[in-house]
């Protein structure tokens, strides 16, 4: 395969850059590129750097992925999620490439409490989700040969996450409050890279598995209740940390008003993902634990 990656420096794409090499030769452009144009707010620019590479498998792990930030640059944000993959896909489909998207929980309104499955009506409560969805039905509009995996609460140990933080601010504080009435399941960069890659592998044989799936560790949790684990771990796995918040409180997502509203339901059903792809997604606890080890 000849794979073109976008987004190499976050924290997908850096795990992508290790899944997807042994398929193929992987050319792999970040925002910041500088001989071939992997910036999402130039799509011609990024329409260009395709059709000079024409690669058989374009994966696209570049987004606006700042939830409240893009409710002050509606426009800016619509170009990196719609726009320029809208573009990617009709590249891909005048190649006859496959084209690889990540999308988010956050096309649907969070309520209920059933996971998410991936012919219920989207509704997304924020900019970042409605130009997610419009980037997922470019997509599906242009290019046949796709694969859109939605993920939700994604990490990795590189940069910052969630973990580090409660990790930080449980050694400087006693007392730390944590968001109770959120689910989903936290979801590991690793996991999403080689998800991809063996998805890749399968549909080089059956193109007729093209389509939409949501792709998520197993299980579900709450950050109050994921902060507890991490301190736990933490704990276990390194005993000589000095844990000085002695209690996680509780709070509800009005005791943190963020410019744009969170969805309470992140859950996402993976039935269709794992009966179609042969595969078998670990709890989410498995993954945190592996991050822990290695930033520890």
């Amino acid at each position: 395969m000849n794979i073109l990656l976008f987004g190499k420096g976050g924290q997908v794409g850096w795990e992508l850059q290790r899944s997807l090499s042994v398929l193929g030769t992987v050319t792999a452009l970040d925002f910041d590129s500088t001989e071939l144009c992997g910036d999402f707010s130039n799509p011609a620019g990024v329409a260009e750097t395709v059709r000079t590479l024409r690669p058989n498998v374009i994966v696209n792990a570049a987004a606006h992925t700042a939830v409240d930030k893009a409710e002050g640059e509606p426009e800016f944000a619509h170009a990196l999620n719609a726009t320029t993959p809208g573009a990617i896909a009709q590249e891909a489909a005048k190649l006859g490439a496959w084209l690889v998207h990540y999308s988010t929980d956050y096309v649907f309104d969070g309520s209920g409490t059933r996971p998410w499955v991936e012919t219920d009506t989207p509704a997304p409560l924020s900019v970042y989700g409605r130009t997610k969805l419009e980037g997922e039905q470019l997509i599906q509009q242009s290019c046949a040969q796709h694969l859109i995996l939605r993920t939700s609460w994604v990490y990795a140990a590189r940069g910052g996450n969630f973990a580090k933080t409660m990790l930080r601010l449980a050694q400087e504080r006693e007392r730390l409050t944590v968001i109770d009435d959120q689910w989903g399941a936290p979801t590991g960069a690793d996991l999403l890279a080689d998800v991809t890659a063996h998805a890749l592998r399968h549909l080089q044989q059956r193109p007729q598995d093209a389509g939409l799936y949501h792709c998520v560790a197993g299980g579900e949790t709450n950050w109050h209740l994921y902060a507890k684990e991490v301190l736990s771990l933490a704990a276990q796995a390194q005993p000589a940390i000095n844990l000085k918040a002695t209690e996680v409180a509780a709070v509800p997502t009005t005791a943190f008003p963020t410019p744009a509203a969170r969805p309470h339901n992140s859950r996402l059903d993976t039935t269709h993902l794992q009966n179609t792809f042969g595969l078998r997604l670990p709890p989410w606890q498995v993954g945190v634990a592996r991050m822990l080890t290695e930033i520890l």
